[in-house]
């Protein structure tokens, strides 16, 4: 079978550490980031230095009709950026509505375009509670959708599914992730704030892993 393949590449940890688990695994691959308005741009020049420093081919897709029509505090200039854990109530404000389908739609289209087999993404089980889009059901039925979308058959997948982000981080460095060059922070500043539900995950991923975040925070 074709080892060609697309990832949807954000320039966060989850989605850098799949883009070095691919390599290793000798797939063919090329990267699909997303620039959908959010206040966090940072993530997109994250991850096109990895693409050029990987020799990735990486593609830019401008997704801003979702700042639009998907009102979140990610995209929304007059919503402010909620601060605590993913576990508290208001961090579904973070939620870009239909996000993921929209996203995965437009690289999947990419990747029947370039005959390429796989797509993959980085969701992880940390994702489940908060973002709908991220839910093993909802993957499961997109997966169905791309199989029957195209006579070029094309599979989506998503193997962090079940992992902790602190499980990833364990990945990423037995992998030689570059974890200085991934963005994370929610707020898009130039440093990290550390408050941000993004922050506080990524922060306690670093700990579970037992070593340092090389980024630096407010």
């Amino acid at each position: 079978m074709s080892r060609n393949a697309v990832i949807i590449l954000s320039g966060g940890m989850d989605s850098t550490t799949l883009l070095y688990d691919l390599i290793e695994k000798k797939y063919t691959i090329h990267a699909v980031t997303f620039d959908y308005g959010q206040k966090h741009k940072k993530e997109i020049s994250s991850a096109t230095k990895t693409c050029e420093r990987l020799k990735i081919p990486q593609k830019i897709i401008d997704a801003n009709v979702l700042n639009d029509l998907a009102p979140s505090s990610l995209t929304r200039a007059d919503w402010k950026v909620p601060e605590g854990n993913y576990a508290d109530d208001n961090m579904k404000q973070t939620v870009v509505p239909n996000r993921n389908m929209v996203l995965l739609s437009l690289a999947a289209a990419f990747a029947i375009g370039i005959k390429a087999n796989h797509l993959f993404y980085g969701a992880h089980s940390g994702d489940h509670a908060i973002y709908p889009d991220c839910r093993p059901a909802f993957v499961n039925a997109m997966t169905t959708a791309f199989h029957l979308c195209d006579w070029n058959d094309l599979t989506l997948v998503a193997p962090y599914l079940q992992m902790s982000k602190g499980d990833i981080v364990k990945r990423g460095l037995s992998l030689g992730v570059d974890y200085s060059n991934t963005w994370t922070c929610y707020k898009g500043g130039e440093k990290s704030c550390g408050k941000c539900g993004s922050c506080d995950e990524r922060l306690a991923a670093f700990r579970e892993a037992g070593v340092d975040d090389p980024l630096e925070y407010l």
